[in-house]
C-alpha cells in the first residue's frame, strides 16, 4: 500500500465522505479521490471567496462530487447528508483554519473546530458503514516551548491561540470518541497533524504565499510579520498523500490508528524570510519584501515536527514531488 498504483486501486469504488471539500486542501483531496474513481460526497459551506469558488469549479471537483452545502455545526443537516452517503471512509477537513481570525472571533473558531468535530464523530458513532476516519488537525496543537527539535506525538497538547487550542481540543474529542465508541465498534480513527501547506488554490488571508502573490501582482512590497519564524512548510500534495495512505492502511489494520505528525524532514524546515526571498527571486519583476513592525497577536516562532512515526509505521516519505506522486496524478 506504499506505492501510488496500489493506493489508487484501493480507493476505486470506495464511498468517501469529505468535510471541507470546498476548501484549499479539501478540493485537492477530492480531485485525487475522483482520479482514483472513488465515490465522493463533500460537505461544506460554499467557497470562502470568488477565487476559491473558481478553483473549486475549474478543478472539476464541483462536477464530480456529490456536494452538500452545510455547516459542521449543524448536526441535523450533517447527519442527513452522512446517512445518505453511507460512507466507508471519512476525511474531516472542515475548520476555521486561520490563527489571526481566531483572535478576532474565538467563539466561532471553537464552535467549528471543536463542536464540528464532535458532530462528525457522533455521526460516525451511529453509522453502520464507516470503517476508517481521519481527522485533519494541525502542527500547532502542541504546547510550544520554542524548542529547537521537533515535537512528537506524545508531547503535551496545549495550543496557545484560539485556533491552535481549538485544534488541541479537537484532538482530545477525537481521542475520547475513539476509545469510548469507535474503536470498540471496529472503526479505525486517526488524527493527522500537518500544517504550513502551500500550493495552488490557496487564497486565504494572512498566509504567506497567497499574501506574496497578492502583493506582487499589485506591485506592492510583500509585508511579513515574523521573518525569523521557522515552519515545516510543505507542498499540498505531500500531506494529502499521507492522509490517503493512513486512511487506507488503518482500514485494513485498525491497530494502526492513532496520531501522526506529517511534515518535511527536519533539515528542510525553513524561515519565513528565506521562503519569501525564494518567492521574490522566482517571481522577478523587482519583487521585494519588508517586515511589519506593528504589534501582532502571539504566534509561535519556532515550530518543527518529528515525523519518525509515520515514516516507521507506514513507510511514508515526504518530498513526494521527487518520488513521482504528483507526476503520476497529473501526467
Amino acid at each position: 500500500m506504499n506505492n501510488l498504483p496500489e493506493l489508487m486501486k484501493f480507493y476505486k469504488g470506495k464511498k468517501v465522505f469529505v468535510t471541507g471539500d470546498t476548501g484549499f486542501k479539501g478540493t485537492w483531496l477530492c480531485k485525487l479521490l475522483i482520479m482514483a474513481e472513488a465515490e465522493v460526497t463533500g460537505y461544506a459551506l460554499p467557497p470562502a471567496s470568488r477565487e476559491a469558488a473558481e478553483f473549486f469549479h475549474r478543478s472539476g471537483v464541483a462536477e464530480c462530487v456529490r456536494h452538500v452545502n452545510g455547516d459542521v455545526r449543524d448536526y441535523a443537516t450533517l447527519h442527513k447528508a452522512f446517512e445518505a452517503a453511507a460512507p466507508e471512509i471519512i476525511f474531516h477537513l472542515a475548520a476555521q483554519p486561520l490563527v489571526l481570525k481566531s483572535y478576532e472571533n474565538p467563539l466561532e473558531t471553537y464552535a467549528v473546530n471543536v463542536m464540528g468535530t464532535a458532530n462528525l464523530l457522533e455521526c460516525a458513532r451511529h453509522s453502520k458503514s464507516v470503517r476508517s476516519l481521519l481527522n485533519v488537525t494541525t502542527d500547532k496543537v502542541y504546547e510550544n516551548n520554542e524548542w529547537c527539535w521537533g515535537y512528537r506525538e506524545t508531547d503535551v497538547l496545549n495550543g496557545y491561540d484560539p485556533y491552535s487550542n481549538s485544534k488541541s481540543c479537537s484532538e482530545l474529542v477525537t481521542s475520547s470518541y475513539r476509545k469510548s465508541f469507535l474503536h470498540p465498534a471496529g472503526i479505525a480513527v486517526s488524527t493527522a497533524r500537518a500544517g504550513n501547506v502551500i500550493g495552488g488554490g490557496d487564497f486565504a488571508e494572512n498566509r504567506i504565499i497567497p499574501d506574496c502573490i497578492r502583493a506582487a501582482t499589485s506591485g506592492r512590497e510583500i509585508a511579513i510579520r515574523s521573518p525569523n519564524s521557522i515552519r515545516p512548510y510543505q507542498h499540498v500534495l505531500e500531506p494529502l498523500s499521507a492522509y490517503l495512505l493512513l486512511a487506507a492502511r488503518q482500514m485494513d489494520n485498525p491497530e494502526l490508528s492513532g496520531c501522526y505528525n506529517i511534515g518535511p524532514d527536519d533539515t528542510d524546515c525553513t524561515t519565513t524570510e528565506k521562503l519569501v526571498q525564494l518567492f521574490c527571486r522566482a517571481w522577478g519583476y523587482g519583487a521585494t519584501w519588508r517586515c511589519i513592525n506593528a504589534v501582532q497577536p502571539h504566534e509561535a516562532n519556532f515550530l518543527k515536527l518529528d515525523c519518525s512515526r509515520i515514516k516507521t509505521v507506514l513507510g511514508w516519505q515526504c518530498c513526494s514531488v521527487a518520488r513521482g506522486f504528483p507526476i503520476a496524478f497529473f501526467a
